[in-house]
């Protein structure tokens, strides 16, 4: 009979390392792990504490955020040598459990990853907020990227020069709301924070990036009323390369697909020296978001726009340790102490 690998600390700490690395609005990193030893399954639960009531009052972009951690969790168990089950929102009773990855046994020597770039490019992939050069993306490197997406359970849309003004636009009428809605800056600013800071959330302003001088690129500005912390205006890319992620369905567990295909998308452009970018605002008000919906999709659910080129990359933002502990025998909804 083969026996099942044990599911070691050290294991342990290298799935959670590659998890916590994920994208997350504001690097609010709103999620939590549990272990259950037994059954080699690690849970990821929601952390009500780290979301965005105003921003993200429906907690997709939260949904969004714990599926990149899902992606990059399954990368790092494949990358050991496991084959990693995923069940997205397992427990109806249970709203805080997002997911349950369960890690079985070993891989055979003929089911080793297909690319084992994505794995290394977990830790090389930040948020670039700087202008691009706007040298174009190869059309293969693009096509990856296509493929990347649908390949999670979710659509990449590449838009033409009209469609690109256009979901700038809304994204540009998007950041002109936010700016205007003084709660919503106050929230953002509260996820800033100084240089120097130990805080394991949360964007550092050595990691802003400056708005565009010619006003094509509707940039986020997390200063708000503190232009002190704003840096000088540089010119971006004129030709902007998009796309837009979408599913056709807009539930709990296509929120979390979506947010898989977001990070498979993003570790694709990263492993072909691409920059990337997101581009939220336009998704936190509905009647943009509905906006950015393709016409010729009529179920077509957008969840984020992706920017990508060639150029500078982005400052390293902090992670808390993903710890983890024993399950119990009936776990709570949330627990403390385990951020």
């Amino acid at each position: 009979m083969r026996t099942r690998a044990v599911l070691d600390a050290a294991t342990v700490e290298s799935l959670l390392a590659a998890a916590v690395a994920a994208p997350s609005i504001h690097n609010t990193q709103p999620w939590r792990f549990r272990l259950d030893p037994a059954n080699q399954v690690l849970e990821v639960h929601s952390a009500p504490e780290r979301t965005l009531p105003l921003t993200d009052p429906t907690h997709r972009a939260q949904y969004l955020s714990v599926g990149a951690a899902v992606f990059n969790l399954r990368l790092a168990a494949v990358h050991l040598g496991r084959r990693p089950e995923v069940r997205l929102v397992p427990d109806v009773h249970n709203p805080g459990l997002l997911a349950a990855v369960r890690l079985t046994d070993p891989l055979g020597a003929d089911n080793q990853p297909a690319d084992p770039g994505l794995h290394e490019a977990i830790v090389r992939r930040h948020t670039s907020r700087m202008p691009f050069t706007g040298r174009p993306v190869p059309e293969p490197v693009v096509a990856d990227m296509v493929t990347a997406a649908h390949a999670a359970g979710a659509r990449l849309h590449i838009p033409d020069i009209a469609g690109t003004r256009r979901l700038l636009g809304l994204t540009a009428a998007a950041e002109a709301r936010n700016q205007a809605n003084a709660d919503r800056t106050a929230e953002t600013r509260t996820w800033i924070t100084a240089p120097g800071s130990d805080a394991p959330y949360g964007i550092p302003v050595t990691s802003l990036g400056p708005p565009d001088a010619g006003k094509r690129m509707p940039m986020r500005d997390f200063t708000g009323s503190l232009p002190a912390l704003r840096l000088p205006a540089l010119w971006f890319e004129r030709h902007v390369q998009l796309g837009l992620l979408w599913t056709s369905h807009d539930r709990r567990d296509d929120w979390l697909r979506a947010g898989q295909a977001l990070q498979y998308v993003l570790l694709t452009a990263t492993a072909h020296g691409l920059r990337t970018s997101l581009l939220h605002q336009a998704m936190e008000w509905p009647d943009l978001r509905s906006a950015t919906a393709l016409p010729q999709h009529k179920r077509c659910h957008p969840h984020m726009l992706i920017r990508f080129g060639y150029g500078p990359g982005g400052g390293r933002t902090p992670r808390a340790p993903g710890h983890s502990a024993v399950r119990p025998a009936t776990p709570p909804a949330v627990d403390p102490d385990m951020s």
